[in-house]
């Protein structure tokens, strides 16, 4: 048969037409992989980057809660947000559900985003020209209240894509929905359910009913709009939407919808909580965990910690009445007052001014000079160099001569013994003539090295005015130095704050408290029985016993500028300053008013603890003594005091002109004598 001239050139045409669009097909095929595959690795390399890469530091995450001693909130650091941070699994499931069914439903089964949110929201802007509707999966409304404005731009929604791949990579879906429910806001200043819960029901977020979750997860939508307050009719009408979409997703029965729409909501009242302020306190937490833990400050202020606290809430509101009412009397006058528990170092009431929106200037860190409120630290450096309370200088007018020159101090208004007298009524008159004398005697630098032990950290020169208090300190500094006199020469640096938990209840930081003998228990135990002269008949702070009662030591302490009180209990340990900031000078009965501020608050404050005197340690002996001669007493001294000594340093000899007479031995005791003799 014979063949068509053109079926073979056909046939190879077709042929060739196939080869050709297999060719193509396979560079197609072969590109489409290669883009597939470089996109993957793309893809996994920008994963594992964004992984690699810490979150930034959140625009706000929740104002940081500061507790007191006792557990309890006092304040917020973040007065534009209130939040009462809470865990997941602490939450009722209805709430979960119920926030779910209102924001995001498919929340645990996509990686942040919802391809047909994406879709629809893609179709609806390329429609209208402009971004105006989004894919608001939780991940990605977290992502955009942590860390963006709330502007819609295509720049906005890149970086908000790129932190919702951060988020999911970073944290677990439990975790994001942790921190959306403790980060959404619900209106009227409540961020997070916590604090919404409290504000609309006043009850705990745990506590919350299917009806009141439902209502609470509607409201994130439109925090205004549906206002319980403003427009409650409208809330209700969003929670039962949220309870058909809870039946709907299968998470409740019909049944139980029903119920809950039945079910009557208890609307809080609309009220403005009073809190605590405290906030020279506050100021110094922040700077405690700035400046010594490393904080960044708006982690500090904003990053949702639970910052706990030695602050007891009633003595520092004791404290800031006391200061108050002392020194507003007086235009311009100033005070500052601090409190702290010996034992522990912790402070318990801080005051730094007595106007906070006056002056934000914490007056406790001010250095100012202390006068003879120094002068414990240089008896106690006495007292381990041999010193007794009967030790005995001459009180008159003296001019010192020491390596560098001469110093002639002079006592208050000129007044004299002009006699020796003991460290007893030096400490209680407040002679300068003995405190220079024993300084003198003692050494300059052992002074400032036991000062720098017990907690001065200021700057000390080596100069007689040493003695009286001449060289600047604060009133922290005091504080700590009279505390470590007052747990019997344990130093312990005063602390402010326990212990820190950040949002996820992760302890960051536990305050361990270092403690370091530097005086023994029975100096420091001689030199507090000193002290309590202070506040006897005849001494400077004896205003003081009008007030308050309870066994107590201390040093009053008044220059031109300053007035001064450092004293304590075994419980608590007080220091008060009155001045002005302008170096005004300070008349001399307004330094007093120093004794009235710490008199007024110790009376209050110690109320709770019994009315105890210091424990007598080992270590020392307590005799009677002939004040007249310093020599142990007799039943016929007229003049005598028990006083304290550091064991071995007490008199032996007894009253020279007192002794009693010698008597006739008696029968038994010549028979014993005879038969000893045998």
């Amino acid at each position: 048969m014979r063949e068509h001239p053109h079926a073979t050139p056909s046939e190879s045409t077709k042929l060739l037409f196939i080869l050709k669009g297999l060719s193509l097909g396979y560079k197609l095929l072969k590109g489409l992989i290669i883009t597939l595959v470089i996109g993957a690795l793309l893809s996994g390399l920008l994963l594992l980057y964004l992984k690699s890469r810490p979150l930034p530091i959140p625009n706000f995450f929740s104002a940081s809660m500061l507790y007191d001693d006792t557990g309890q909130v006092f304040g917020r650091l973040d007065e534009g947000e209130a939040r009462i941070p809470v865990r997941l699994r602490d939450l009722p499931p209805s709430l979960i559900s119920a926030t779910l069914a209102a924001e995001d439903k498919d929340f645990y089964r996509h990686h942040g985003f919802s391809v047909k949110s994406i879709l629809r929201a893609v179709a609806v802007n390329i429609k209208e020209g402009r971004i105006e509707q989004g894919a608001s999966t939780i991940t990605q409304q977290l992502a955009r209240n942590l860390y963006l404005t709330h502007d819609r731009t295509w720049a906005r929604k890149i970086k908000e894509a790129l932190l919702t791949v951060q988020l999911e990579l970073h944290y677990s879906k439990d975790q994001i929905l942790e921190l959306y429910l403790n980060q959404i806001y619900y209106g009227h200043g409540a961020y997070g359910v916590g604090r919404a819960a409290k504000l609309y029901f006043n009850k705990k977020a745990e506590q919350l009913t299917l009806a009141e979750s439902a209502f609470l997860a509607g409201i994130p939508r439109g925090p205004s709009y549906y206002s319980p307050w403003n427009h409650l009719e409208r809330a209700k009408r969003r929670q039962r939407h949220i309870l058909n979409l809870m039946v709907k997703n299968g998470e409740i029965s019909l049944a139980e919808a029903e119920q809950a729409k039945q079910h009557a909501l208890a609307i809080a009242p609309q009220t403005k909580p009073k809190q605590l302020k405290a906030n020279y306190f506050q100021d110094y937490v922040i700077s405690t965990l700035v400046n010594q833990y490393g904080l960044d400050e708006a982690v500090v202020r904003r990053g949702g910690l639970k910052i706990h606290t030695t602050l007891n809430t009633r003595m520092q509101q004791v404290a800031e009445q006391a200061l108050r009412k002392h020194t507003e009397p007086a235009p311009g006058l100033q005070g500052a007052l601090i409190s702290v528990d010996p034992q522990t170092g912790a402070i318990k009431a801080m005051v730094g001014g007595k106007d906070y929106l006056t002056s934000q200037y914490n007056r406790v860190f001010a250095k100012r000079q202390p006068g003879s409120s120094f002068k414990p630290f240089l008896y106690l450096s006495a007292l381990q160099q041999g010193f007794t309370p009967i030790t005995r200088i001459e009180s008159k007018p003296t001019t010192f001569v020491y390596q560098g020159g001469t110093y002639k101090p002079s006592n208050y208004r000129g007044q004299y013994a002009y006699r020796p007298i003991t460290m007893r009524e030096a400490i209680a008159r407040s002679d300068n003539i003995y405190a220079v004398s024993t300084l003198l005697s003692t050494g300059m630098e052992r002074e400032i090295a036991l000062a720098r032990k017990l907690g001065i950290k200021s700057q000390l020169k080596p100069t007689p005015s040493l003695a009286l208090g001449s060289y600047t300190v604060s009133p922290y500094e005091m504080a700590e130095s009279y505390a470590t006199i007052a747990s019997g020469g344990i130093h312990r640096p005063l602390i402010g704050i326990t212990k820190v938990v950040d949002p996820f209840n992760r302890t960051i930081i536990q305050v361990q408290q270092q403690a370091e003998r530097v005086a023994s228990d029975a100096h420091t135990f001689v030199l507090t029985q000193l002290l309590s002269s202070v506040f006897e008949p005849g001494g400077t702070g004896y205003r003081v016993r009008q007030q308050f009662t309870h066994p107590a030591a201390g040093k009053t302490g008044t220059t031109d500028w300053d007035g001064w009180l450092a004293g304590y209990t075994p419980d608590l340990v007080t220091v008060t300053w009155v001045g002005y900031d302008q170096g005004k000078r300070l008349p001399h009965h307004q330094a007093r008013y120093s004794q009235y501020i710490w008199a007024d608050y110790m009376k209050e404050a110690t109320k709770p603890f019994l009315s105890r005197r210091f424990p007598v340690p080992e270590g020392v002996k307590g005799v009677y003594i002939d004040e007249e001669t310093g020599t142990l007493a007799t039943p016929l001294c007229e003049r005598v005091r028990f006083e304290y000594f550091v064991s071995g340093t007490e008199p032996k000899i007894v009253a020279p002109h007192h002794r009693l007479p010698e008597r006739e031995p008696s029968l038994w005791e010549r028979l014993s004598d005879w038969w000893n003799r045998l």
